[in-house]
């Protein structure tokens, strides 16, 4: 290897991101340890460290809604969803999500693993003055003007005029190819070279998050020790016994409502789920999911398609149960409570920042600060997520692509094609 390609390989943009972010914490460790002994005199200097990650956050914060509102878009004019099949996929994502988030929030309110660790609250916080107005929500979904959404960082009203201009450009598309007409292809196309220059520069945005992670964890050490961190390893267990609690839930689905047997659809699936894993992206595990669900699991074509190819496109189970409970986490953190009406607002804007969430990278931590934002929590502290997000997103997008097979699952019915997907299920 010569020298030119030896540099290029040592390079630290060719470093993974989970191994960027171990080693920021391990540095941030090192420096905050120094640094704690002078906390006292030099605490604003200190506080300088999370500048960096109060910046990637107003990146990611500025982001999220026209990425939210660009994927919904070319999901509706990409995705081939028959209308009656439709209708079916649509009631299952609802179900499987909103589900997937009040798990989250059983399990972050029993376990408690927030209480394990403190932080100081911020006196700007606005937790405790957000309450759930249902009449108010009715009449706050249509906003004011097209762009507010888009300023306030309002995902109802987001994905409402989302949805509106996504069902009216899918029917002006459909007639336009009934009737021979090419006119449509102009805002497709203009609609997806934004979303993947949007995507590009989330793609930079990530690519500074180690450097983030460094300054908030450097400064949380400096200035008030490891104890914060103690309850993440209670939040990490937590995280995992909900996302377990979704996948026996998943099993249920699939034993009591399709032909397939739950020890089939692990056993088929099994290549999927370690992809996922292992790929942190259930949109490079997509081709292997609609593989296995053909292939070893038996299922009709038509089913796994809309599953596997289109289900995903707005499936995001694991990340809404995760951004549910980092919320509850982080008040637990902070000492704040979150009521029930709050809690209810943390859910109705979970389940819609998920509808846009598939496809984007680093979803949950793109689409957390609007779930902060709902209810007043300072996006600020998702850094400490970060730190321990490599993991849990691994875990996570494994349940999104379970998901996305037991839609599939449901759609093909409780009858088998045929005798022979029955005997080929197992692999």
């Amino acid at each position: 290897m010569d020298k030119v390609a030896l540099k290029k390989h040592l390079s630290w943009k060719h470093i993974p991101l989970a191994l960027q972010i171990a080693i920021a914490i391990i540095l941030a460790v090192i420096i905050g340890s120094l640094l704690s002994s002078q906390a006292a005199n030099n605490a604003d200097y200190i506080n300088h460290l999370a500048i960096p990650c109060n910046l990637i956050l107003k990146a990611l914060r500025a982001l999220a809604t026209p990425l939210i509102m660009l994927a919904v878009l070319h999901a509706f004019l990409t995705a081939d969803i028959p209308g009656r099949s439709g209708r079916r996929l649509t009631v299952l994502l609802l179900t499987n999500t909103t589900v997937a988030i009040f798990i989250g929030l059983f399990v972050a309110n029993v376990l408690q693993p927030g209480s394990w660790g403190r932080l100081s609250a911020p006196s700007s916080t606005e937790a405790s003055s957000k309450t759930l107005d249902p009449w108010g929500l009715v009449q706050d979904i249509v906003p004011d003007s097209i762009l507010k959404p888009l300023v306030d960082n309002n995902v109802i009203q987001l994905i409402f005029i989302s949805l509106a201009f996504g069902v009216v450009l899918r029917a002006l598309k459909a007639q336009q190819i009934a009737e021979s007409k090419t006119y449509y292809q102009a805002i497709e196309g203009v609609i997806t070279i934004l979303f993947e220059a949007v995507i590009r520069i989330l793609h930079w945005t990530i690519a500074l998050v180690p450097l983030a992670v460094f300054g908030i964890v450097a400064k949380t050490v400096a200035l008030q020790g490891f104890a914060p961190f103690k309850s993440l390893g209670a939040f990490i267990l937590a995280v995992l016994l909900a996302l377990s609690l979704q996948a026996c839930y998943y099993l249920l689905r699939v034993k009591f409502g399709s032909w397939v047997t739950p020890k089939n659809f692990l056993a088929g699936g099994s290549e999927a789920l370690l992809t996922a894993f292992s790929t942190a992206s259930s949109t490079a595990t997509t081709p292997i999911t609609f593989e296995a669900l053909l292939s070893k699991i038996g299922l009709r074509e038509s089913s796994a398609s809309l599953g596997a190819l289109v289900g995903s496109n707005f499936n995001n189970d694991g990340t809404a149960l995760y951004e549910a409970m980092s919320a509850l986490f982080i008040a637990q953190v902070l000492g704040l409570h979150l009521s029930l009406p709050q809690q209810l607002i943390v859910v109705i804007t979970a389940i819609f920042a998920s509808v846009g969430a598939a496809g984007i990278p680093e979803a949950g931590l793109v689409t957390m600060t609007l779930v902060f934002t709902s209810v007043g929590l300072p996006t600020q502290y998702i850094a400490l997520l970060v730190t321990v997000d490599w993991f849990l997103d691994r875990c996570r997008t494994a349940i999104n692509v379970m998901g996305d097979m037991t839609v599939s699952c449901l759609l093909d019915g409780k009858k088998p094609l045929n005798r022979v997907c029955c005997s080929r299920s197992v692999p």
